[in-house]
């Protein structure tokens, strides 16, 4: 496979910049793997396509305020994006200077931030903050929320609402986990009354989402790390839908890869670990029978991913339908709901 085969074309007036008035305002193009069928719905219609006893997983990360803009000693201007915070003082970080700092180097964002380069790390940098507050404090009042560079603007005051899902509790997260974003507590509310479960992951989103795949064959790409936790009751709740016949549904691809990452050996282990799993066409999901996603970026990874849920095919029908039909794309965009494959599921499970 090449990375060529996962393009579109995307006319820009489609990317969603900003968020809907209500969260879950959006369409819903429902697709079905097995039968191989496309409909446009909306979001609202969500209680609908479940039954009593079926799961949602979702991803409860939350989005820090993980850009800094500042100036080198020197003068210049730089800006760093939070990849991962290591512990209260240490940061593992992207930054874009005219030319890269050096270890010893102060760093100093927003002229409150004063921050010490450790040492490079790959393509980052591990930064020593100031020991007067935390990492997570520093980015609390200094930060920006880190919205995706295709929205091709800066955060503003409602970003810091709307760019975060209405259960985010364990901070970490650099991107939101975005199809989460279109449930309010009216949805949630509207699931639980039809015998619907939920249960919670934990996958901190790292920057690399944003990385493109700079090569063409698949085989070469590496995906950069990300941390992920699955808490014993979310084992628990799997097994008991599995018991009753329901089904699992991933909220997002966030959600979808700490489930299977999880399950790497063969069986859901509860617990955390690092994940670099990398799912493309010929994958057979273990645990994940539904996914509810966004649209995802031409030749990213994550449309890799949901080609290999629903049908490399059949995804590319749904984009081209997508397109056609003026869907709003990306994070701030529409969702849609996925029926596997026939053979995208491992049946031995």
């Amino acid at each position: 496979m090449k990375t060529s085969d996962f393009d579109y074309h995307l006319p820009d007036e489609l990317i969603a910049r900003y968020p809907l008035a209500e969260r879950g305002g959006s369409r819903l193009l429902r697709v079905d793997g097995d039968a191989g069928t496309i409909a446009d719905r909306r979001f609202a219609e969500l209680p609908d396509f479940f039954r009593a006893g079926d799961l949602l997983v979702f991803n409860d990360t939350r989005v820090i305020k993980a850009r800094l803009r500042g100036l080198k000693d020197s003068g210049g201007k730089i800006e760093a994006l939070v990849e991962r915070v290591l512990n209260e003082r240490e940061a593992l970080v992207f930054i874009r200077a005219s030319k890269a700092p050096k270890p010893g180097v102060v760093l100093t964002f927003a002229e409150a931030v004063r921050t010490l380069v450790l040492e490079r790390v790959g393509d980052m940098f591990r930064l020593g903050f100031d020991p007067a507050r935390t990492v997570l404090e520093w980015l609390e009042e200094y930060g920006e929320v880190p919205l995706p560079p295709y929205l091709s603007r800066g955060a503003e005051t409602s970003d810091d609402a709307r760019y975060q899902t209405v259960y985010a509790r364990d901070p970490g997260a650099v991107a939101a986990p975005t199809a989460g974003l279109h449930f309010d507590a009216a949805m949630l509310e509207r699931l639980r009354d039809a015998g619907v479960a939920s249960a919670f992951v934990t996958l901190h989103v790292g920057a690399g989402t944003f990385q493109p795949v700079r090569v063409e064959d698949l085989l070469e790409h590496r995906m950069h790390a990300e941390r992920y936790a699955i808490p014993r009751a979310t084992l628990e709740a799997v097994a008991r839908t599995r018991e009753s016949g329901g089904r699992v549904c991933a909220v997002g691809t966030t959600s979808l890869r700490a489930l299977e990452s999880a399950a790497r050996g063969g069986e859901l282990l509860a617990g955390e670990g690092e994940t670099d799993l990398f799912i493309t066409p010929g994958y057979q999901f273990k645990v994940v029978e539904r996914l509810l996603t966004n649209f995802h970026l031409p030749r990213s990874t994550l449309l890799m991913l949901v080609s290999a849920f629903g049908g490399a095919e059949l995804m590319r029908r749904a984009y081209a339908h997508a397109v056609a039909s003026g869907y709003r794309f990306f994070s701030y965009g529409d969702a849609m709901l996925i029926e596997p494959a026939p053979d995208a599921l491992d049946r031995t499970k």
